[in-house]
């Protein structure tokens, strides 16, 4: 063995046996104390001796070949979270499990978030990565794009865990069905608020509806008054944000229009030029901005400036976006997953990331693509317009595919011949429909023994 390999020869040492080991791993895996000390017929109590006795030995072999290890692996664990292979890096040592019993020797512990203790994770400051992760829901809402920047703006470290940690059922954000992430607390209205910032325009509380997933109009009003951040426009009784200060005297029915209509009055104008003077005149995100530069009425000049397709300027189109895990194209099939929600199940249609449209060279806006189902179902449209990406109703095929929410629908798209299926695409194992009807069985069959 190398001289790195100190820690490893201290685990297999004869001052440790194999339960000594077994429970030291079982602690490092996250086991409680109790856990382990039933698993192995000893009390809480001596389980816990037992990790402190196997603590104290690997101390002592670091001791013998490491005398500044201890201020080494703190200064290594300053940050909110710290990965263990990190620690053996800085000490020269394998990443091996025994480093999770000899880094509490030097007070490191595990960093505490809404999910628990994080294990594999350590830290001088086990409440420094539960504060970041709270100022984070702070910053919410936030579109689905934004989270990586943002977490990293209140320290939480780059390569943490965080989608496992946000879908923890005590997170305090919660992913919207149109991909943003919104205050679970305030779900609805951090949705509305998305919705009409990027729509750049009031909307009726109708158009509402499906963002907050609300059930009534009446319960989207409501939770609209209750939060200062809208405004409800008079006569027309439209919803805005109150950030918008002149809302009530824009000519424009959304941003496109206004866009169109800055680039009709000026004539061919740079990108920068033209958001400046549209935001003057109408309250709109640059990001929703670039969106409508893929509308069919917009284009780019032979030098670069945006110019209407009607004089001329080429068509701008969407570069390609990053591939998301849930879709890949295999010869001409381009599939797509898709989670059952209760907006599939209400028969809304399923707003779907832009790389499928992209994919299907929906590259400017409006644009749609129409493909044919088997067995009496309407075609399945893809559309593409500005602010989003969406697939026609899914509710028939999920109804009769037997399916509930959190299941997952396979959709297949086949480019040669325009043709479309929907399968059932849950993993083995792992379905809510079938769990449900297995349990339901199960409980027949308790009842009538």
């Amino acid at each position: 063995m190398s001289d790195g390999d100190w820690i490893v020869r201290a685990w297999h040492s004869t001052e440790l046996d194999d339960r000594d080991r077994a429970v030291a791993a079982a602690r490092a895996a996250g086991r409680t104390l109790g856990d382990v000390g039933d698993e192995h017929g000893m009390s809480r109590e001596r389980a816990r001796q037992i990790q402190v006795r196997v603590q104290r030995a690997l101390a002592a072999a670091a001791d013998a070949v490491h005398g500044g290890w201890r201020s080494t692996t703190r200064a290594a664990g300053e940050a909110p979270a710290t990965p263990r292979a990190a620690f053996a890096a800085a000490l020269g040592v394998p990443d091996h499990v025994a480093l999770d019993s000899l880094l509490p020797e030097a007070g490191l512990g595990a960093p505490r978030t809404w999910a628990g203790p994080l294990h594999g994770w350590w830290t001088t400051r086990p409440d420094a990565l539960d504060a970041a992760l709270r100022e984070l829901a702070e910053t919410a809402p936030l579109r689905g794009d934004e989270l990586g920047q943002a977490a990293t703006a209140v320290g939480v470290p780059e390569d943490l865990p965080l989608a496992r940690l946000l879908a923890d059922s005590g997170s305090r954000l919660a992913l919207s069905p149109d991909g943003h992430w919104v205050r679970r607390r305030a779900r609805g209205r951090d949705a509305a608020y998305l919705w009409l910032l990027e729509a750049g325009r009031s909307c009726t509380a109708d158009e509402l509806l499906r963002p907050m997933s609300a059930t009534t109009v009446a319960a989207v009003r409501e939770a609209l008054r209750r939060d200062d951040r809208f405004i409800q426009i008079r006569p027309e009784g439209t919803w805005g944000l109150t950030e918008w200060s002149h809302l009530r005297l824009t000519p424009y029915a959304n941003a496109v229009e206004a866009l169109v209509a800055v680039v009709t009055e000026s004539g061919p104008i740079s990108q920068a030029s033209l958001f400046m003077r549209v935001t003057e005149l109408y309250p709109v995100t640059p990001w929703r901005l670039k969106q409508c530069l893929l509308s069919d009425q917009i284009g780019e000049t032979a030098d670069g400036l945006v110019d209407l397709v009607a004089r001329g300027a080429r068509p701008m189109e969407e570069e390609e976006p990053p591939q998301p895990d849930s879709m890949a194209l295999e010869g001409d099939v381009l599939g797509v997953r898709i989670t059952v929600n209760r907006e599939v199940m209400r028969g809304s249609g399923v707003g779907v990331h832009s790389w499928l449209t992209w994919c299907l060279g929906l590259r400017q806006a409006p644009m749609s693509r129409t493909f044919a189902t088997v067995d009496g179902h309407a075609p399945l449209t893809v559309r593409r317009s500005t602010s989003n990406a969406q697939v026609s109703s899914l509710r028939r095929h999920a109804l009769e595919l037997g399916m509930v929410e959190g299941c997952v629908l396979a959709l297949l798209l086949r480019l040669s011949d325009e043709t479309a299926q929907v399968r059932h695409g849950c993993a083995e194992g792992a379905c809510p429909a079938r769990a449900a009807v297995s349990h339901h069985g199960s409980s027949r069959r308790t009842a009538r023994l």
